[in-house]
This record gives structure tokens, sequence and C-alpha cells, in this order.
């Protein structure tokens, strides 16, 4: 039977080599595959080049003079961050391809190769040896680099903090790996991973699939002619519209030593830019050279070269461990080995917080940045502190002061767990609060608004703190920054006063030392301003701008709105003054509120931002009054005791008191205490 009955010859010749061409390199605009790469429409640099049987070698063993480097890349560009057919970016895509890592050495191989996705395919600038043909030292690292690699990596290189000498990594514009794993399949078979060695010289097959959908990056591995096995060497959730860009091309990197050098094989490669690249056809690969056995090498040569390495090592790590201690370097002075307990390591705060990543970023401000963390050591969720210090400036005496802050105890305040000191900056670290801060809570509209039973339970458990700082433990602490942004949420939205990073102590009986003003404008008492001079009465004035802003949702001072409603105080004692106090509750609310709890809440908060410190009352009283346990005395009609005022006089509000409160002259506040508690 004729095939072509009807063709002329010189036809039936074309048709032949056509078809010969497509048999061994079948491509459209998305896709192709190569059997081996005779054919193949690469551009290749460096050491790379196609043996005569068909295999791409990327690096080799024959001139180890100097590191080499190797690329591989499809002649063409692929679109890949781009909208196509008027449907969404499309960034998915699907590669297999068949390699092998043959060291001169068996089973000593350096450096490695990498399947990379690259704007260009022009690397000039990049170095070899742990680089990979990649990066050199300036840009490694550099979000500008826009390179996704899939490095195969049989060396243990510290500096990018490679997990062992025998992994697979997934690479983000760096060669710290966001993501790796020891190479090993999983067996679908016996069910169980089993391990690989990558510089063994045997052939694998290495599977990457990126669903654009899911934003999921999958890499498999398994030994050459063994189908793709069930579970992943890696799924790593990544959003790669970040970091590529329209045009990319695809192909492979490799890079050498010259002390261990390595032949870098790639024997076929399936790539699908639309869908799932084909699988290659392990019977049609070209095969690798015959390795050299062991006893075929010299013991001399193998001495040199264990030698040679060891030295190469050391030195790598000598360099990084300079390097790291550098980077982690803290200041350590002789007094603080009895803090030993509460101080942390910069190591270890730095893992726990990802690097002091952007994304574990909760709050910024004049004071610093807080990170969340989690210390790897007990799995301890932490939140970090970064405050800048002088080292030279009391910083003994503040340090023993943030220790003894660390033994306080009490369920309404944040728990400061320790410090950390490294170079010009003092690391802070706190119980971290799932919730976040209060002050979202009553301004930000991302937050859901809270209840009115939630905030009164929240305003009774600071006063119990702050009663707690001021008489019930082993000194006095004042705090001397009580605001809606310093208290933070639990799980069960229960308050908590944390940010100690202002406070002060001293001892029962004795007189504060602070002169120097600091606090939040709007929250501080007339007479700091005056003397610079702190006291429990001062934080009892910052407590009641507190309370006011709780219960009115709006900030103590707000510089936009009516003239009578910029001061928070002021506006409050107006709504009383025209007996209806209940006007300036937060609108939010929607009045579901016990009307005798935000009476009190206002009254109570009016009280405590009164004028004179003398006249205000003491936490313990605050409680007492939250609690029930004591009635509120009647506010004074006497707008001069309150807001903006400037008045020194306190007799008006002292005469309002009931007559178990008269007495000769201003009672201090813990005086006022005392005869709370002598039920006179």
């Amino acid at each position: 039977m004729r095939l072509f009955p009807l063709l002329p010859m010189g036809t039936i010749l074309v048709i032949l080599c056509v078809s010969n061409i497509h048999m061994a390199f079948a491509q459209n605009e998305n896709q192709f595959i190569y059997n081996g790469f005779l054919q193949a429409r690469l551009h290749l640099d460096g050491s790379a080049k196609i043996t005569s049987n068909g295999l791409l070698l990327l690096t080799n063993t024959v001139n180890i003079s100097h590191p080499q480097v190797g690329h591989a890349f499809f002649q063409f560009p692929f679109k890949f961050n781009t909208t196509s057919s008027g449907l969404s970016p499309s960034l998915s895509f699907s590669t297999n391809f068949v390699f092998a890592i043959v060291p001169q050495v068996p089973n000593v191989g350096g450096s490695g190769m990498a399947f990379t996705i690259s704007p260009s395919s022009n690397f000039t600038n990049a170095e070899g040896n742990q680089y990979l043909g990649l990066f050199n030292s300036s840009n490694e690292g550099l979000t500008s680099n826009h390179i996704l690699a899939i490095e195969l990596d049989p060396t243990l290189n510290p500096e990018f903090g490679d997990i062992d000498q025998n992994h697979v990594g997934i690479d983000v514009n760096s060669l710290n790996s966001t993501d790796s794993a020891s190479a090993m399949y999983f067996s679908n078979k016996e069910g169980k991973n089993i391990s690989l060695e990558l510089k063994s010289g045997n052939p694998m097959h290495l599977w990457i699939d990126y669903d654009e959908a899911e934003k999921l990056l999958c890499v498999t591995l398994a030994p050459n002619g063994i189908p793709k096995p069930n579970q992943p060497l890696m799924s790593k959730s990544i959003d790669l519209s970040q970091y590529l860009l329209e045009s990319m091309y695809v192909g492979f990197s490799a890079a050498t030593g010259i002390l261990v050098p390595s032949n870098h094989y790639v024997l076929g490669w399936s790539f699908n830019k639309s869908g799932q690249a084909q699988s290659l056809d392990v019977s049609k690969l070209p095969s690798l050279p015959r390795q050299r056995k062991a006893k075929e090498i010299s013991g001399l040569m193998i001495m040199v070269l264990l030698i040679a390495v060891a030295l190469v090592l050391i030195t790598i790590t000598g360099t990084a461990y300079n390097s790291r201690r550098k980077k982690f370097e803290e200041i350590r002075e002789d007094w603080e080995k009895e803090y030993g307990p509460h101080r942390f390591t910069y190591k270890n705060l730095y893992k726990a917080t990802k690097g002091f990543s952007d994304k574990e970023l909760l709050g910024a401000g004049g004071f610093g940045k807080v990170y969340r963390g989690i210390l790897p050591s007990s799995n301890t969720q932490i939140a970090v502190k970064k405050v800048s210090h002088d080292s030279k400036q009391g910083m003994k005496e503040f340090v023993a002061e943030i220790i003894s802050m660390g033994r306080l105890r009490h369920r309404n305040l944040v728990q400061l767990l320790g410090y950390c000191r490294r170079r010009g900056e003092l690391l802070l670290v706190y119980d971290y609060m799932p919730n976040g801060s209060l002050d979202k809570f009553l301004y930000s509209n991302e937050k859901p608004n809270l209840n009115w039973i939630q905030r009164f339970r929240i305003l009774k458990g600071v006063a119990s703190g702050l009663l707690y700082l001021h008489e019930e433990w082993e000194q006095i602490v004042l705090h001397r920054d009580v605001k809606a942004s310093n208290v933070l949420l639990d799980a069960e939205l229960n308050g908590r006063l944390g940010d100690f990073g202002l406070a002060r102590l001293y001892d029962h009986g004795t007189n504060p030392q602070t002169t120097h003003v600091v606090g939040t404008v709007g929250y501080l008492a007339p007479e700091l301003t005056r003397t610079g001079r702190a006291t429990t009465c001062t934080d009892v004035f910052s407590f009641g701008a507190f309370m006011l802003e709780v219960a009115c949702g709006r900030r103590p001072i707000e510089l936009q709105g009516l003239p009578e409603e910029v001061v928070l105080v002021d506006y409050v004692f107006l709504c009383w003054g025209k007996g209806a106090i209940l006007d300036a509750s937060d609108p939010r609310l929607e009045g579901n509120y016990v009307v005798e709890e935000m009476e009190l809440v206002l009254k109570l908060g009016l009280f405590c931002s009164h004028l004179v410190p003398e006249a205000r009352p003491s936490m313990r009283q605050v409680v007492q009054f939250l609690d029930g346990n004591a009635k509120l005395p009647e506010l004074p009609n006497d707008k001069a005791c309150f807001g903006t005022s400037t008045s020194n006089e306190a007799s008006d509000f002292l005469l309002s008191f009931p007559s178990s409160f008269s007495i000769a002259s201003a009672p201090s506040c813990s005086s006022i205490d005392s005869i709370l508690r002598s039920g006179r």
C-alpha cells in the first residue's frame, strides 16, 4: 500500500522531516517538550552546551581553573503577569524536567543548579559558587530582581540560612529560600517519604506546578522513571503577581566551584504556560556518561580535595559566623548578669518576628514599632516593641525598673516578659494580645463596635489594674500614659493596661522624683505641665479622660467640631449642666446601655478630671464606685473645677462631699481612701 500515492518524492521528504521535528519538539506559543536537546531552541551562555547525544550540560569538570557558571533559557519569553483574551491575569504554569548532578568525586559536590523564571536571560554580572549564577553580592535580595527560582542545592551555605547540604528551595529574589525541604520523595507504593541524594549522580525528575487561582506553588521530586508522587515535596502559598513581570524567560542556571566541581545535566524538559505540562518519554531521554568509580580515583587526590574542602568550609564558616555575630550583636554589661532570666537574645527575637518583617508589624508611632512574634523555643506568642535609647544615660536604672515591672502580676495588666539591648535600640517583650488596642475598636470602622457591657467591663478591669499599680504591689508604679491606645484586649475582649515604657516606680511612703513631663496631650493633668511631677493623682486624671473617651466614643481633644465640643471634659460638663449628661454618650451605642452605669461613668470621669489633684478620688475609690460599693458624691456646679479652667480652688468640690468626707483641709488621694475604708 502506498502511503503518499499522489505526492512527488520531494514533497514526501519535506513532510517526513517536519514530522520528525514535530516528534522531537512539540511547541505552540505556550508550551514545548524536549526529550533530549539536539533540536532545542535554547539560548546558552557560560559553560552551557548541548552534547552530541542531546544532553544539556550546564557545567562540567573539564576546566576547573575557575568557578563555572552556565545558563540555558528558552529562546523566547512567555507572557506571565498580563491579561489575555479579556480574562484575568494568568500566572499559572507547569513544568517538569529530568536532571542529574554528577560530582567529579563521588558524593563530594559543590554549588548547585536551579530552574529559573527571570525577566532577562542575560546574567553577565552573576557570580558562581554559592550564588548559583543568579545573583552577586550587591544585588542578592533586591526586590527589583523579579526572579523566581527552584534551587537544587547540594551545599550548605550558612549565610543564606540553608537547612542542610541536600535540599530543594523556593527562592524569590534571593537565595534565602522562602521555603525549603530536604531532598526526598513520597513513595506511592510504600506510603512514606524516602530520602534522595542530589549529588548521587543519578537522574531525578522534578515537577513544578503553580495554580494562580489557589496561589499555590507545588514542587515534587522523585527518582527518574518513577511516576509523579501523590504528595509534593513542598506546597507554598505565594502570590507570584508581586514578583513576576509581564514578559519572563524560563530556563536553568548552574554554578560550581574550583575545589569540588560537578557536571550539571538536564536530560529532558517539558513546559506549559496554559495547562499541565506534557509528560516526558523516559525511554527517549539521552543517557548520562559512564561515571567513574571511586576506586578509579587516587587516594592522594581524594585527600587533597578533602583538605581543600575543609579549608574552604572553615573559611566560609568563619566568615559567616563573624557576619552573623555582628548581625545579632547585643549590648551586654556586667551589671546585667543578675537579670539573666529576663534578658532575651536578639537572635531569638529576630527569628520570632521573622526578621522584624513588615508582615508582623502590629503598630508604629513616636514610641517606635511593635511586632508580633512566636518564640521558637516555647511556641509562645509575644509582642516586641523596638524603641531608641542612649545606653550611656541611666540605662542601668532603667533596666532595673523594667525588671521590677516584669514581676507585676495582674489579670488586667499586659505582662512585661523581658528586654533586649542592641546598639541604639531597646527591645521590650510583652504578652501578645490578639485583639489589639482599644482605640481601634472605638475609632476604626474595620473593628466591630463594642457594646456597653464590654466597655463597662473594660473600664472596671483597667481601674483594677491601676489600683494594683498604685497600692497593692510592693512599690508604687506610676503608669504615666493611661489612654485607649495603651489598653489592649485579650481573646475575650478583657481590657489590659499595657505599654510601661514611660512608667516609674517609687517606694510606699515616699514622694516620686519624676520631674520630666511625659504622656499624651489630652490626658495630662494640669499640675503636671506646671510642676513636671507625676503622682498617682496624675494617673487618676488620665484615667478620668480615658473613662470619658470610652463612654463618649470621642478623644479627649477633638480639633474638629463646635468650640464647646473641642475639649471632651468641657462638653460632658456642659451636658451635665443642662441636665442631659446622657447626651454625651457614644451615639454608636444607640442608647443600648444601663442608664445608671452610663451616668456613673460620665460623672466619675468628671470627678477624676478635677483640676485640683487633692480633689480627685483615688483608684481605690474609683473601683468602689464602679463596683457599686460606694455612692458617688454630687458633682460641684462650678465649671472652674473642670476642663480648661486654671482655678486652683477646690472648696466648692470638697463641700459637695457627704458629711463622712468633711475634713479640715483638702484630702490627698490616699486620705480620701482611708476615710472610705473606715466607714466614717
